[in-house]
């Protein structure tokens, strides 16, 4: 009988030790299973996040872009709307003269000397100088009410159109309207020659050719 109550009680205590080696096992195993559920977790969050990021960060770039571009369009009409108006204020006398110095002379001027161009890609009594062109090349204009006139030396014919972009009337020489260069500051500066190939002083006769340049000429808008 004692040998059988021993064998009895070893064998008791051998599943025990079982049972407690199962649970640790399955505990161990739990704690792994846990580690790489919250590792995927983990990385799912961060690759949300990431995706997130560069989709706002997309986002500003494409809005920021956007700004930048109305900004510089807004910044150029402010430009040439500025120029015009102080052109016109500046038309009031004689609209037209004639310089007679120069390598180019003659060719015409407008109220305060500076060198007038005509713009061969434009046709008689349209201008297709528009934007950003005209911050580049602004246009000779009259005021409302006012016509333009001409000192005797300038014997073509003077008219006027409106512009369609609102920036008001601009004074055309044989039909052709009638620019100044943005980089002339003074009298007698002509920088504006043959710019671009389309780009021409006035000389002051009855045709619309430029000073030895043919009009059917030019490779390009010449802005």
């Amino acid at each position: 009988m004692r040998h059988h109550g021993m064998r009895r009680a070893w064998r008791a205590l051998g599943l025990g030790a079982l049972v407690g080696i199962s649970t640790l096992v399955l505990v161990a195993c739990s704690g792994d299973d846990g580690d790489e559920a919250d590792a995927e977790a983990t990385e799912t969050t961060t690759a949300t996040t990431t995706a997130d990021q560069t989709a706002v960060a997309t986002q500003t770039a494409a809005a920021t872009e956007t700004a930048t571009a109305t900004e510089a369009t807004a910044t150029a009409t402010e430009t040439a709307a500025a120029t015009a108006t102080g052109t016109a204020a500046a038309g009031s006398g004689t609209t037209i003269s004639v310089a007679t110095e120069g390598e180019l002379a003659p060719y015409l001027v407008g109220p305060e000397g500076l060198t007038l161009y005509l713009f061969t890609n434009d046709s008689e009594g349209v201008s297709n100088c528009v934007d950003q062109c005209i911050a580049n090349w602004p246009p000779l204009l009259v005021a409302a009410g006012e016509e333009p006139t001409s000192s005797e030396d300038a014997p073509g014919e003077l008219g006027v159109i409106e512009r369609t972009d609102g920036l008001g009337r601009q004074v055309t020489y044989n039909g052709m309207p009638l620019y100044y260069w943005a980089g002339d500051t003074a009298p007698g500066q002509t920088g504006g020659q043959e710019i671009g190939g389309v780009w021409f002083v006035v000389p002051p006769t009855e045709g619309t050719a430029s000073s030895g340049a043919s009009r059917q000429g030019g490779d390009g808008p010449g802005y």
